[in-house]
């Protein structure tokens, strides 16, 4: 695996560990050392921007979709400051009842700037 192949994975990794981390203080805790402060994400279902508004979007979305869980589908990519990647969303053991990709730019610390999802199939 090349540098930006292992690189976007672990970005991927980190960002839907965010998604499924269903305590209040550890997710407000990962989404402030993953996204900038400015940061904006935007999909057809919800946007949020800034680190209170991000956390507060993944919040709602957990409480709409309780005991589904993010995972990785598929193998990342990226190169420069972007980061691709697909995911599905099911409760576990069960078929999935989503499936997205996002785009993801990066600052040069490594922190999510801007994320803009789609919706594959729901």
């Amino acid at each position: 695996m090349n540098h930006a192949a292992n690189q976007a994975t672990i970005i991927a990794d980190r960002y839907l560990a965010v998604w499924n981390e269903r305590d209040d203080i550890t997710r407000r805790a990962r989404v402030a050392q993953l996204f900038a402060a400015d940061a904006t994400y935007a999909d057809p279902m919800m946007h949020g921007s800034g680190i209170d508004g991000i956390d507060s979007m993944i919040a709602t979305a957990q409480r709409q979709f309780p005991g589904l869980r993010f995972s990785l589908h598929g193998t990342p990519d990226g190169h420069n400051n972007v980061v691709r990647f697909s995911w599905t969303l099911a409760a576990d053991g069960a078929a999935p009842v989503a499936r997205g990709s996002d785009v993801a730019y990066i600052d040069g610390r490594g922190r999510l700037l801007k994320v803009t999802g789609f919706l594959d199939a729901v």
